[in-house]
């Protein structure tokens, strides 16, 4: 998917570049920038940097990866925060933008960042989370990047007070934990299963939903046996959106999504179809019949689905957000 929170070690990531949270003078420094130099081979790495420096605070260069698996790593030199009034948002952002435009500009395909200034920079996790989210979202809106923000544990990512408690407790009035499960709900996690692996291509489409009062009976009969690539298409042009705006939206690719829009066999998974779901802003009933047409359900027996449906009541349709949640409670995220 285009932008994913990870619980990884950076350094050890494969992917084609990894961002460095530098100094201006691009020395070697501790935590995750030592760990860096380290990786890559400090004397290496330092030669190259030496080359570059010094650089000013939101700005960008990039250097070889050498021994890291990554090909690249690109150094931006994060803000430190004093108070939030002297232009540390417009840094801090910059560093993502033009370390961004570094990775494109060099052929890369994927992208690695950690939480710059969110260390002893100081920088409030929260508000250095928002500014990262914002300024990734805004670049991806425009140019094609798979991009992760990679951080050590939970801790390290703060997510609203005021929402997590609001998940929490619909969490505990809706979620019910259980050792039986249904066989139908049993096809599903092994369906998703062959699914990922890549064993399973084709899913006869689901029955329709009952008729509605008032639908012209021959739309309802017509759309029976829709399969759920026509089913998707409908429903982009029933809510007025481009397809670049929705796979943008559902945090997929492009490639991704062309392979779904062309039917052909192929059913994406469910975390995909919800994610489709949300960039489309259906309602529940609209989720819930989209969902069974690719073969799913939600159901109160995995957190997973009780989230994503605390998000869908309650028209809530930013999926970088609802990633954010899920990550804090340990579950995969949205897109494909």
């Amino acid at each position: 998917m285009p932008f994913d929170i990870v619980r990884q070690d950076i350094t050890k990531m494969e992917v084609d570049a990894i961002v460095n949270a530098a100094n201006t003078e691009l020395r070697m420094g501790g935590g995750v920038c030592g760990a860096i130099f380290k990786a890559a081979g400090a004397a290496q790495l330092q030669a190259a940097c030496d080359k570059l420096a010094p650089i000013g605070t939101g700005e960008a260069v990039i250097t070889p990866g050498f021994r890291l698996p990554a090909k690249y790593v690109i150094h931006t030199v994060g803000p430190v925060y004093r108070d939030g009034r002297h232009g540390e948002e417009g840094q801090l952002r910059s560093c993502y933008i033009n370390s961004l435009k570094l990775a494109i500009e060099n052929g890369c395909d994927s992208a690695a960042f950690p939480l710059i200034s969110s260390g002893i920079y100081g920088y409030p996790k929260d508000e250095a989370l928002r500014v990262a989210t914002a300024a990734i979202r805004d670049f991806l809106g425009e140019h094609d990047l798979q991009v992760f923000l990679a951080v050590f544990d939970k801790a390290a990512l703060t997510v609203s007070e005021a929402l997590i408690g609001d998940v929490e407790s619909y969490i505990d009035e809706h979620y019910v934990e259980t050792h039986e499960i249904s066989r139908r709900k049993r096809l599903d996690v092994e369906r998703e299963a062959f699914e990922e692996a890549g064993f399973l291509e084709y899913k006869a489409p689901a029955p329709a939903r009952a008729a509605t009062a008032g639908a012209d009976i021959d739309e309802i009969v017509g759309r029976l046996d829709e399969p759920f690539s026509a089913a998707l298409l409908r429903l982009i042009d029933a809510k007025g959106r481009t397809d670049v705006e929705v796979y943008k939206r559902a945090n997929i690719d492009r490639k991704l999504f062309s392979k779904i829009r062309t039917g052909k066999g192929y059913m994406p998974g469910k975390r995909t179809v919800i994610a489709l779901a949300v960039a489309l802003e259906l309602s529940l009933d609209e989720t819930d019949d989209l969902l069974e047409r690719a073969g799913y359900a939600l159901s109160h027996s995995r957190k997973f689905d009780v989230i994503v449906e605390y998000f869908i009541i309650n028209g809530k349709y930013d999926i970088f957000e609802i990633n954010q949640v899920l990550f804090k409670y340990d579950q995969p995220p949205l897109g494909g």
